[in-house]
């Protein structure tokens, strides 16, 4: 009983803020295009899809972008993946995916009612790429909330989720 209070308190403490997801490719290229038209594009780096949802705080951003910032999945000279972004010259092309917060347990179409309020999402999503670029990182976007065609090239592949609600 006294995990099951825990639990509850836990998700009842969480309301107000946001809580971001990111699943986090590393890549040769990538690049994003709206209406035929190529908005963002990047070389080797990561290539984040990045949804927010109704449940977070600033700091969770900043712990996020601390992360992706400073992994170490790019090969040294010995082969092994101990290499950061900006040790590569690395870039990144982010795109926001709120669908990232699907739920699918119940029937067969997804709902997004997990996602978080499009406006305070984006706003989230426009702070986490700022503090990116803050930390000298080339950052290409795409649009938030826009249908994008997403192209890549994986690199590995290496494919990474971050979640701030389990850090």
């Amino acid at each position: 009983m006294q995990n099951l209070l825990a639990d509850l308190a836990k998700k009842l403490s969480l309301k107000g803020g946001y809580v971001v997801r990111v699943v986090l490719q590393r890549v040769k290229q990538a690049s994003v295009t709206i209406d035929d038209q190529v908005v963002g594009a990047i070389k080797r780096g990561y290539l984040l899809l990045v949804a927010v949802r109704d449940a977070d705080t600033e700091a969770d951003i900043d712990y996020l972008v601390h992360k992706i910032t400073n992994l170490r999945v790019f090969e040294d000279a010995q082969g092994k993946m101990n290499l950061a972004l900006a040790a590569v010259a690395g870039e990144i092309l982010s795109v926001s995916q709120f669908t990232l917060y699907a739920d699918t347990r119940k029937g067969n179409r997804p709902s997004f009612t997990d996602a978080g309020h499009p406006e305070k999402a984006a706003q989230y999503y426009a702070r986490f790429n700022e503090k990116l670029r803050a930390n000298g990182i080339k950052v290409a976007t795409g649009e938030f909330g826009a249908d994008m065609a997403v192209a890549l090239i994986n690199d590995g592949p290496v494919t990474i989720l971050f979640d701030t609600e389990n850090k």
